[in-house]
């Protein structure tokens, strides 16, 4: 059986560090210790940067069962003396089990190491290392594991340091914008915390360290294929990053992330900083939302009272409002967003994911207006900003809709939103939220989910929208196109197409063929089919105006 003789204790080996859990000293530090200075690297030099946890040596042939990752084994060659057949496929499995490399002492079993190890250890830049024969493996133990043990003493103490500044930081009353400057500074990188689905909250450091692909046109951290730990990324661009990566956990599940951008490899030790930055991101997330918690309360309870027209008149609302960070003493838009539905199966995924959902719309409209009032509630998210100048209600929501929406990527849910006409001062914002929110039922009712709406380009569906009975809506629309209400046909629907494109024109027949690509004579026919399916449109000014009614309802959804 092999000799686990000096191996590390079970609490240091069990000890975190890095992107895996790991810690150890490279390989080749160790040969700089007095017992291997005079060892030489006979074959896969390569590897010499593998980190070595623990020492083990090798007693048997088989020893593939008795060892861990991280090794370095040491041996006489005496368990491969009588067994020259293993030596080919040792060296494979050695490497394939995560060992570090190798040791062999030759001349007293070994006559010299055999060529086809060497060849697959330089295959597999996994390093072979020959002994001297003076030396003893006691030495090469005690030696070794003095160090491995000593740095990671060093690399716990700097660990714990960097955790009690990273603390005190927050304790302070520092939040996420002081943890990532101190990050920056200790890792020297471009440090950022995002959300789950990579919306940025906090960075610091040069932006120019991260590249360009790393981000979606809406500035969102690209998470999908980032996975946690360090690693070099390639884009699809051709640009190259070092990207080192953690979760932050709380106890609702993941909250987001911490990653740092750099011009250089990150060792063993970067990691487990970043990952003890995660664990103090947790904790000024948590402060941060039980803030957000209270003071969601109170804008939550002002906001209805102001939309439902009884917080009192301006000279009480204005002063309230600006104390709350929000500016209601200019033109303002109110857009109203809801979830579509299948966000979350069960209450607690929804709620979830309108959280999540309520962050995105503070952080997208924050940071085109910071005045702005942003207010999540059960089932709705409203915000009040500033008109822009010259931008229409549609142009700002959609600006906002599309930053919220990103790329679809990180799990983002489909919503609906509907914006006002423009109003000014909190004494029009009852109805710009009534505004609103007809925008989003009828917009939904019109376009389906996952789209967008303004109050003005509702038209006649703001009056369709009030009739309560779907049903006698169906009745008007059977009644009043017939079989082309029903029918799905190519024909029906080239017909219905016709009619709209007609009563579009005010029956110009000129103009409805050039817009339709038909011949003069086509449309004559085709108007003649209509008025024996429809009746006398052409000249029943009533029956247009039904007809017209009927092709808008013919386009709600969920009669």
């Amino acid at each position: 059986m092999s000799g686990i003789a000096n191996e590390m204790p079970t609490s240091l080996q069990e000890m975190p560090s890095g992107e895996s859990g790991r810690y150890g000293v490279p390989l080749e530090e160790l040969l700089q210790t007095p017992s291997l200075s005079n060892a030489k690297v006979v074959a896969g030099a390569a590897g010499l940067s593998r980190l070595v946890a623990r020492l083990n040596v090798m007693e048997v042939p088989d020893i593939q069962s008795w060892v861990k990752p991280d090794e370095l084994l040491l041996t006489t060659g005496y368990p491969l003396r009588e067994h020259p057949q293993t030596t080919a496929t040792l060296i494979e499995d050695l490497d394939a089990l995560g060992l570090a490399g190798i040791a062999i002492k030759v001349g007293r079993y070994l006559d010299g190491i055999p060529l086809d190890m060497l060849v697959q250890a330089d295959r597999l830049a996994f390093p072979i290392i020959e002994l001297p024969d003076q030396v003893g493996f006691d030495d090469i133990l005690n030696e070794c594991l003095s160090v491995i043990l000593e740095r990671h003493v060093a690399t716990l103490e700097r660990s714990d340091a960097v955790h009690r500044a990273l603390v005190a930081i927050v304790l302070e009353g520092g939040g996420l914008p002081e943890l990532v400057t101190e990050v920056t500074r200790l890792l020297e990188g471009l440090a950022i915390v995002t959300t789950p689905d990579g919306r940025v909250l906090a960075e610091a450091g040069e932006r120019s360290l991260a590249p360009g692909a790393a981000f979606d046109a809406t500035g969102r951290l690209i998470v999908e294929h980032q996975r946690y730990g360090a690693q070099e990324v390639r884009y699809e661009d051709g640009t190259m990053a070092f990207v080192a990566a953690a979760p932050i956990v709380a106890a609702q599940g993941e909250q987001g992330r911490i990653a740092v951008f750099a011009q250089r490899a990150f060792s063993s030790m970067d990691v487990t900083i970043l990952e003890r930055s995660a664990t103090v991101a947790a904790l000024a997330l948590i402060k941060r939302q039980a803030i957000a918690a209270v003071e969601s309360k109170y804008q939550g309870d002002f906001l209805r009272d102001l939309l439902a027209g009884r917080a009192g008149g301006a000279e009480h609302t204005l002063p309230y409002s600006s104390s709350l960070g929000w500016d209601l003493d200019r033109p303002l838009i109110l857009v109203v967003a809801e979830l579509d539905q299948g966000s979350g199966n069960t209450a607690s995924e929804f709620r979830t994911a309108s959280d999540r959902f309520a962050l995105a719309w503070e952080s997208v409209v924050h940071a085109r207006d910071s005045r702005a009032a942003v207010v999540g509630f059960s089932s709705e998210i409203v915000a009040i900003l500033g008109s822009s100048e010259g931008a229409t209600p549609i142009a700002t929501l959609n600006e906002i809709a599309a930053a919220v929406s990103g790329d679809g990527g990180g799990g983002r849910r489909k919503f609906t939103a509907g914006v006002s006409r423009i109003t000014k001062g909190p004494d029009g914002l009852p109805a710009a939220y009534e505004q609103a929110r007809q925008a989003v039922r009828v917009g939904r009712q019109v376009n389906g989910p996952g789209r967008v709406a303004d109050f003005d380009s509702l038209g006649v569906f703001r009056v369709l929208s009030l009739v309560p009975d779907s049903a006698e809506l169906r009745s008007f629309l059977n009644e009043t196109l017939g079989e082309l209400a029903t029918r799905i046909d190519p024909e029906a629907a080239d017909l219905r197409r016709t009619l709209q494109a007609l009563l579009d024109t005010n029956l110009n027949v000129a103009e409805t063929s050039r817009l339709l690509h038909f011949h003069y004579n086509t449309l004559r026919y085709r108007i003649g089919k209509l008025e024996r399916m429809l009746g006398p449109f052409t000249t029943d000014a009533h029956l247009r105006l039904s007809l017209a009614l009927a092709l808008r309802i013919l386009t709600m959804r969920g009669l």
